[in-house]
């Protein structure tokens, strides 16, 4: 733990550091998280793993202002109806699929998407945290981060790839859509692989506006800038390999801000992945874990309903330095 915290204070801007005198106020940041999702097995060399998790918990518990997190256990599977939702966005023949192999004794859907035994019921709880963090956002007009996994950005319709196994953030938008006040719901993907599935599921709602800053090439290999969606309600930015923050800034500023501004959101979702962090092993990109901060304020700036969700993120120091800036940004505005 002390390694892990000296590294987090390594390189910190002086802007960052000066923030802390804004951390004294008493509002807490609810994050939602349950042991359960370390349940989630996908072998010793997977880069998804529990380890991800435990790392980032970790260094929670350690930051200076600890206190002013509101752990949150998800609202178990069992009072609340999760699978009319799942339903909206995934095909009954695709969950029975997740179900069956996880009952048999675990198994695959592809190559890099492991299911374990308990993967359909962890996969079903993350879901559920998901859509506590709407509710958490939606009653009190304040951020939330939901620390939970599978991650989800990848799955589509009609199945799972890329580690992910149901569509979180894209579940959660249709959720929030059904609440009183909900009309417009923006997703902003900042993992740096292109969020295909939630793509896939929103494109065509003209509800739902969806923003993905991803690298270009890589994994999946979708997200073409030309895509729009069908009520020009998508924004895909590739970027090359090796950007620094100073390649990604001009693009919130000129591309992003104006596209979620003029969208004007009810509530917007961000699937946050860490892996554009230049010590990330999955990808090529040269961000630092402060440029998380930036990203975070950027959104800030739109709004405070703001629902973070974990995506990717495999370097466990700079992932879990990452989660800390989000995380410190959302306590400095409340």
């Amino acid at each position: 733990m002390g390694a892990l915290k000296i590294k987090f204070y390594q390189g910190r801007s002086r802007s960052a550091r000066l923030s802390y005198a804004k951390l004294s106020r008493t509002m807490l940041l609810p994050v939602i998280y349950s042991d359960r999702f370390l349940e989630h097995r996908t072998g010793s060399y997977h880069p998804e793993r529990p380890e991800r998790l435990t790392a980032i918990v970790e260094a929670l518990g350690a930051a200076p202002w600890a206190k002013r997190i509101e752990w949150q256990l998800p609202t178990p599977v069992e009072t609340r109806e999760v699978m009319p939702i799942l339903q909206r966005v995934h095909t009954q023949a695709y969950i029975e699929t997740v179900q069956r192999i996880a009952k048999s004794g675990g198994g695959s859907l592809d190559w890099d998407t492991p299911v374990s035994p308990d993967s359909y019921d962890v996969a079903l709880l993350a879901v559920s945290a998901w859509l506590d963090g709407v509710a958490s956002v939606l009653a009190t007009n304040n951020p939330a981060f939901v620390l939970a996994r599978p991650p989800g950005h990848h799955a589509v319709s009609n199945t799972g790839m890329g580690f992910c196994l149901f569509s979180n953030a894209a579940i959660a938008a249709y959720y929030a859509l059904e609440q009183p006040g909900v009309n417009r719901v923006a997703i902003l993907d900042w993992d740096v692989h292109h969020g295909n599935g939630t793509q896939e599921i929103v494109e065509n709602h003209s509800q739902i506006a969806y923003c993905s800053l991803h690298q270009h090439p890589c994994y999946p290999g979708t997200g073409k800038a030309s895509e729009e969606g069908a009520y020009h309600n998508v924004l895909n930015l590739p970027v090359p390999p090796g950007s620094t923050i100073a390649q990604y800034r001009p693009l919130f500023e000129q591309k992003i801000m104006p596209f979620l501004t003029n969208f004007a959101p009810d509530l917007l979702i961000v699937s946050a992945g860490y892996d554009g962090n230049a010590a990330d092993p999955l990808a090529g990109m040269a961000l630092q874990p402060q440029d998380y901060g930036l990203f975070t304020e950027y959104c800030l700036q739109l709004t405070r309903r703001i629902v973070f969700g974990l995506e990717g993120g495999y370097d466990l120091t700079t992932l879990a330095q990452s989660v800390m800036e989000t995380i410190e940004r959302c306590l400095v505005a409340l």
